[in-house]
């Protein structure tokens, strides 16, 4: 073997040093960028409301006097854009940036459906054009004074959930899941995904947790009892939220109007990420 220089970015040899020294895969934020916490919303599977309780956590952390951004990482289902009402195609800025869209309460975001001429029109690209994008949606675009930053990511534990937790720094990730118990396991992959790739897991959100009689207030559980708390003592995380089928929230999703509707269903999740 040739002298060592020390520069592992330009070497192919396997050596202790370079065992001992990983290399950073992470992408830089543009020039004039600024983002203090990066959290990731993951599940070990769709259909569990991640892009829900994403948008629930960026409009608690944006009524704590936070200034607040969503990057939309589930690619090929993005879902952000339709919550928030927000429609408007994003556009460049003079220096070759993306320039974020923002919502009515001034929350930054983007996503893929804010780049299609239909937002109804597939996305089918391969893994590596999908990873591309992500890294663009961190390192090419305009984030000005970012106190949080919530990652919409996709479902699994597949090649762009893999590109996330390896190009982006993240600060944290929250885990979503739902009561039924095959649900269980799934949330089992996810935290060791994430603790084999070394991110740290702030807790557990349980969408679709119960429904509440308008006429007497009784929990109704219909999907079964929870196991959430089981799962958390297990790994010993807390859970930040369980959060009922909200006829009225749902609506508002579906209007564009989330941020209008006040829910407390994140207060203990925003304590426990102003305390990180």
């Amino acid at each position: 073997m040739s002298e060592c220089t020390h520069d592992c970015s330009s070497c192919g040899e396997v050596c202790a040093e370079r065992q001992n020294s990983p290399e950073d895969f992470h992408v830089k934020l543009s020039e004039g960028s600024a983002v203090k916490k990066v959290i990731g919303v993951v599940s070990g599977k769709g259909g569990v409301g991640k892009s829900m309780v994403t948008s629930l956590l960026a409009c608690a952390t944006m009524r704590e006097g936070y200034k607040t951004a969503i990057l939309d990482g589930d690619i090929t289902g993005p879902s952000i854009p339709k919550a928030f009402g927000v429609h408007q195609s994003l556009v460049g800025s003079a220096e070759g940036l993306i320039l974020p869209g923002t919502t009515a309460m001034g929350i930054d975001m983007v996503s893929v459906n804010l780049m299609l001429a239909n937002e109804t029109d597939p996305v089918i690209w391969r893994g590596p054009v999908l990873g591309g994008v992500i890294k663009q949606f961190w390192g090419e675009t305009l984030w000005q004074n970012i106190d949080y930053m919530f990652i919409d990511m996709p479902p699994g534990t597949g090649d762009v959930p893999l590109t996330i937790f390896q190009s982006i720094p993240l600060d944290g990730i929250v885990i979503v899941a739902s009561p039924q118990e095959l649900v269980g396991m799934i949330v089992e992959k996810a935290v060791n995904m994430a603790r084999m790739m070394q991110i740290p897991i702030l807790g557990l959100v349980e969408n679709m947790s119960y429904v509440e009689c308008p006429d007497c207030g009784k929990k109704i559980y219909v999907f079964g009892e929870s196991h959430i708390d089981e799962i958390a003592a297990q790994y010993d995380l807390p859970v930040l939220a369980r959060i009922p089928m909200d006829a009225e929230l749902a609506a508002a999703c579906d209007a564009g109007k989330i941020e209008f509707v006040e829910r407390d269903y994140m207060k203990e999740a925003v304590r426990v990420l102003e305390a990180e």
